[in-house]
């Protein structure tokens, strides 16, 4: 007979870098980063952090709430740049909002090179 209900007896190894962990944040940060070469990668990012939002503990809550953050409001401040390009003044402001997200980006590299949560990352800022 055969028993279903037994787990593989080798997993792959693509299962330590979708568990909630540095390693998927590091992943994640990544992800955000090769958008401005590859567009899709930070939608795939999000999803990921949506998803091991709630699975995560200690210190890597705090990255996941932040790069949750990062791609919505980096998305909003992308879109209002969109809109005003028309009065030319969205130009400067799309140059702004791609340091901004690098910039986060960035920080939370390193704060999680240094396994610390990030410190505020409810914020709309840095």
């Amino acid at each position: 007979m055969n028993d279903d209900s037994q787990p593989p007896a080798n997993p792959s190894q693509t299962d330590s870098w979708m568990d909630p962990g540095a390693t998927n944040v590091q992943i994640i940060y990544i992800l955000y980063l090769v958008g401005f070469i590859v567009g899709l990668t930070p939608i795939i990012g999000v999803v990921i952090a949506h998803m091991n939002k709630g699975k995560s503990e200690g210190w890597v809550t705090s990255h996941y709430t932040w790069l949750i953050r990062t791609f919505w409001i980096g998305l909003l401040y992308g879109f209002i740049s969109f809109l005003l390009a028309f009065v030319l003044i969205g130009f400067l402001l799309m140059l702004v909002t791609a340091v901004w997200v690098i910039v986060r980006c960035v920080l939370g590299l390193q704060s999680m090179s240094r396994s610390e949560p990030m410190k505020n990352p409810d914020s709309w800022l840095i």
